[in-house]
């Protein structure tokens, strides 16, 4: 399954102003491993997520899914493959209801409209939102939002499935339904997040950046719970880890 792998060979990546994002970045997820990607500020962590499916293109490097290098020419076919769940719920919901919203990614795909009906149906129930399919985006709550944001992804049916901050914002009950969305992906699933309580809980694998370099990469209890490498990198130990 080479289209569920993502790998990252010598990336580098600096923005126009000349703040050097990424350097010289490499690390291979392969098929339905669930990494956390975290680090402080600064640290490049939404710079490598929207390089994931070519919001922005390397500078330097190569970013490869599957077989097929992230360039401007293979953009739609990337696209189908990496879902991109932002940390802005707003920033993906802007059409009259719910299930135009979710309905959008597969329409695009020109899709025959049983499917794309079919598709809205599913991903709404898998996140628990078919209730609200035909509610208007902007009169649902924060947790209502993410959900229905992932729902639009998921409806495209991605290999892999990629979230900036996914937990944000949201009461401890709406954390616990994202939780157990994520963990029902069964597919590469990649999180960016301070939530390092999340990471530790749904990820096998976890990458810690500092200064735009990969500082360590391992299971995430030997790296998040190590007192020491978390007060270097400028973060505090999880929650759980201090009551």
């Amino acid at each position: 399954m080479s289209h569920h792998i993502i790998e990252f060979r010598n990336v580098s990546f600096t923005y126009p102003d000349g703040t050097a994002a990424l350097r010289d970045v490499s690390f291979r997820i392969t098929h339905g491993e669930a990494v956390g990607i975290v680090g402080p500020n600064g640290a490049g962590k939404t710079t490598l997520i929207m390089l994931m499916n070519g919001l922005i293109l390397p500078g330097g490097g190569e970013v490869m899914v599957g077989e097929v290098p992230v360039t401007r020419k293979t953009l739609s076919e990337i696209r189908r493959k990496v879902g991109v769940v932002m940390q802005n719920p707003d920033d993906q919901l802007f059409m009259p209801t719910v299930r135009e919203d979710v309905a959008f990614g597969p329409s695009n795909m020109e899709l025959p409209p049983e499917v794309i009906e079919q598709r809205v149906d599913e991903a709404l129930r898998e996140v628990g939102a078919l209730h609200l399919k035909d509610r208007p985006p902007h009169r649902l709550s924060g947790g209502q939002k993410k959900a229905v944001a992932i729902a639009g992804v998921i409806a495209m049916k991605p290999d892999i499935l990629v979230m900036d901050e996914p937990t944000a914002g949201l009461d401890p009950g709406a954390r616990r339904q994202l939780i157990e969305i994520v963990k029902g992906f069964r597919h590469s699933r990649i999180i960016a997040t301070h939530d390092l309580d999340l990471v530790l809980e749904v990820c096998e694998r976890c990458i810690l950046l500092h200064g735009g370099a990969i500082k360590r990469d391992g299971p995430p209890g030997e790296i998040l719970l190590d007192a020491q490498l978390m007060q270097e990198s400028g973060l505090a130990l999880p929650l759980s880890a201090t009551v």
